[in-house]
Order: structure tokens, then sequence, then C-alpha cells
């Protein structure tokens, strides 16, 4: 084997979470025939705060960056030499010292609708039950949907579906690109428009993150790249950022 593998990854360790990872090690693989040799790539499942604290909006608990402080620890402190995100997750600033490397072609950014015989927000009932965490989700329902109950909803796909078909909810809200890459697009009710919906900023890209120092897991990464993919995610982190966001 090559001198200084295997390259160690870390992510979190949501069905989700792993399969972007699994993407980010194919990828590699495909692209350096060094890292394509069984065990050239290890992954690193490393919890995160909001892996933890399940029970309470983000916004109450710390912000997006729960999803990613204690990976990038593990980065910084050379427990790992890459760490995979969901782009939406990442905060708008970096710890001194990292990078992202590389976002990989951006899935589809929209926000898809969860709940039986339902073909948009116009079809929820009177008074529906919408579950969510996200304060940008809440925001937008009540906007155009006054009459909606928003009831705090966090959880993994396979727990969230589960409350709308046990009928605790009528609904709830996903990102179309994570339901794809779980192959759970059967899911979907209906995927909304970005008029009737805007998406997180980022949603739908993976993001790789290193240490801005070490060129070999930057010589890597830069083979995964998606041009254009990585200019509008830069220009939205860029308008959240001008806006005061995370």
């Amino acid at each position: 084997m090559t001198i200084g593998l295997p390259l160690k990854i870390g992510t979190r360790g949501s069905p989700l979470a792993l399969a972007q990872a699994n993407e980010v090690c194919t990828r590699l693989g495909a692209a350096h025939d060094e890292l394509a040799q069984d065990g050239a790539i290890e992954t690193h499942v490393i919890k995160t705060s909001g892996d933890k604290f399940v029970d309470r909006p983000l916004a109450e608990i710390g912000g997006k960056g729960l999803f990613t402080k204690e990976i990038e620890e593990a980065l910084s402190a050379g427990a790992i030499d890459m760490a995979v995100h969901s782009m939406k997750d990442m905060p708008t600033w970096l710890p001194d010292g990292l990078e992202i490397a590389c976002i990989l072609p951006r899935e589809d950014p929209r926000d898809a609708l969860i709940g039986a015989g339902l073909s948009g927000l116009a079809d929820l009932p009177q008074g529906g039950r919408v579950g969510t965490a996200s304060l940008r989700r809440r925001a937008q329902l009540l906007h155009v949907r006054p009459d909606l109950e928003i009831t705090m909803l966090r959880g993994n796909v396979a727990t969230r579906a589960r409350k709308v078909a046990e009928g605790e909810i009528d609904a709830t809200l996903l990102a179309v690109a994570g339901l794809k890459r779980l192959g759970s697009m059967e899911y979907i009710a209906a995927a909304l428009a970005p008029e009737d919906m805007l998406p997180a900023v980022a949603q739908g890209a993976i993001g790789v993150e290193c240490r801005a120092d070490d060129n070999r897991s930057r010589t890597y990464l830069a083979a995964l790249n998606d041009g254009d993919s990585a200019r509008r995610v830069a220009a939205e982190r860029a308008l959240l950022a001008a806006l005061y966001g995370s």
C-alpha cells in the first residue's frame, strides 16, 4: 500500500451521512488508482452535538455548527484527513487552518413534501399539522398557509416518514437530494418549486473539508471538484454571510 495510507475520512453516522461519505470514497477511488485498493480509505464515524440533542430545535442549542464542530476538531487535530459534509449544514465561517477543498456535483436542491395524497402545499388540510425543526421552512409555510400548525420534528428520513404514516402529522418536508442519495424517492409526494419553498443555502451539495496545509489531501480532492457547483455554493454562502446568517 502507498506510504501515508489509509486515508482517513470523517463523517457523521446517520444513514445519509454515510451514503455521502461512501460517494466521496467511490469518487476518490475512481480518480486515483492507489485509493481504489482495499483498505486505502477508512471511514471514521464521529458523533456530533447535533446528533446527541434531537429533541430541540437547532436554533435553541447552537445552530447548524453543531453538526460539524466535533468533526472539524478531529480534522484540526490530525485524527482524520478529510471531513465530508452536507454543505447546507456548514456555517459560513470555517475554523482557522481548514478549507473546503472540493464540492461534488450538486444534486436537486429542492425541498420535498412528504404526505399522503398531496401534490402541493395547497392540498394540506385546513389547520393541518406539518412537522419540521427548520426555521426557514416554518417561516415560509406560515407565510403561505398561516392556518397550519407547525410541530417540532427532527430525526432521520425513516423517523419522519413514520410520523406521517402513523397520522401524528399530516406532512413533513425533506431535501430531495437526501432522499435521492438514500434511494427513498418513494416518500416524495411533490418536489416544491423554489418559488414555493426556497431551499436552504447550498442544499443538495456535498463538500469535503481538509487542512489547508495538507497538500496531499488537497491534490486528491481537486480531481473531485465540480466547478459549476462550487461557484454556485460559494455565491449562496457569500450572500448568507452578507446577511449575517450562519
